[in-house]
Formats: C-alpha cells, structure tokens, sequence
C-alpha cells in the first residue's frame, strides 16, 4: 500500500479565535495631544504617568504617542480587519483617557450593527426549538 506524501503546506495551522487560544483584534494605538492646549493636560499626565504600565501589560499591541500641536487630544485603534475607531479624549480626567484606551484595546474594530426591530437575540437559526421527536407527544407517532 502505497503512503501519501504529506506535504509542509498542509501542516500549517491557521491562527483563529476559539475556546482554547485568542487573537486580540487591535493592532495599533495612536495617542495624539497638544503640548500647550488646557484641554490636553489629563492626557499629557497619562502619557507621562500610565502608557507605559499599559504598554507592559499589552505587548501584543503597538503604541505611538503624536504630539498635534493646536488638536484636541484624541485616541485612535487601527485592528486587524483594516478599520479604526478614534475617541476624542479632551473632557476626561486621567482615569477615563485609561478606561479610553482600555475600550480600545477591548474592541474588535468591527463596525457597530443596530439589532434588528423585535429581536434580542442574533441567530443563524430563526428558532431554537430543539429536535422533534414522535416520543414526545401525546400520542406516540405510528410508522
């Protein structure tokens, strides 16, 4: 009998989210601030403060700090499937412009879907009523 030729290609795993491994969906994140706008001092102080504990604690993610110089402070995310998202940081203590950029780094960049009129729950199936089985009625479903 003659064996297969297993060829390197084929040994290849594709990374993919699942119940044992997770791929975080953000890649980049581009903190930009004036250095003489009022407006920019909480994000100035997370900068100088935070970003590098944050940064240690997510390597996987790319940070890169753009001074703008007469731009209110923003946060932009660049994710994997291509999009970005921006917030705008200039009414937020030093705490919030860190749960800012936490939201980022939580986010999958996907673009924000409306559910539709009526429905809670999003499903490939239209109703999740189980098998049916001719045991379980009144009377037993003859052949």
């Amino acid at each position: 009998m003659a064996t297969k030729q297993i060829l390197r290609a084929q040994l290849r795993s594709y990374p993919a989210n699942g119940h044992s491994a997770y791929l975080p969906q953000i890649r980049k994140i581009v903190l930009e601030y004036c250095q003489k706008l009022p407006s920019s001092s909480n994000t100035r102080i997370f900068i100088s403060n935070d970003l590098q504990r944050v940064a240690w604690q997510n390597p996987h993610v790319e940070f890169v700090v753009k001074q703008r110089n007469g731009h209110e402070p923003i946060a932009r995310g660049f994710y994997v499937n291509g999009r970005d998202k921006v917030i705008p940081l200039q009414e937020f203590e030093v705490n919030g412009v860190e749960k800012k950029v936490q939201l980022l780094l939580d986010s999958s960049g996907a673009k924000i879907k409306p559910l539709k009129k009526g429905r809670i729950v999003e499903s490939t199936t239209e109703a999740a009523r189980g098998i049916w089985s001719g045991l379980h009625v009144d009377t037993p479903f003859k052949i």
